[in-house]
């Protein structure tokens, strides 16, 4: 039985942080396109992609493998967020809007993994 990805709160949140990641990653510098830039969009987009290939999977612990390694993205995204602040790629509005998502995002991700790991599902 394959889970509906596009009903699962934690996936709708992580490709809301991913879009955001992308348009602000738009005006960071060219010398970073392969560096900072490129690291940043694909643990962005990790996060989204392994909850729907989790979502796919029949077990349980399946599932969950994907999604530990979601929140391992999500990790790393919220860490890209203030890491690129520090070095002035973004501004104090972007960069809250983004943190603000990170942060709604592993929350949300922490619960599904919490109700996942105590169901029968």
């Amino acid at each position: 039985m394959t889970r509906d990805y596009t009903k699962i709160k934690a996936w709708q949140l992580a490709d809301e942080l991913a879009l955001l990641v992308y348009k602000a990653t738009k005006n960071f510098p060219k010398s970073e396109l392969w560096g900072i830039t490129s690291q940043m969009r694909r643990a962005a987009v990790s996060a989204p992609a392994n909850i729907v290939e989790g979502s796919a999977r029949k077990g349980k612990n399946e599932y969950l493998q994907f999604l530990y390694i979601a929140k391992s993205s999500l990790s790393e995204v919220s860490y890209y967020i203030r890491f690129t602040k520090e070095l002035g790629y973004l501004q104090a509005n972007g960069y809250q809007e983004l943190w603000t998502k990170s942060q709604e995002s592993l929350r949300t991700l922490y619960g599904l993994i919490s109700y996942i790991e105590k169901s029968d599902v």
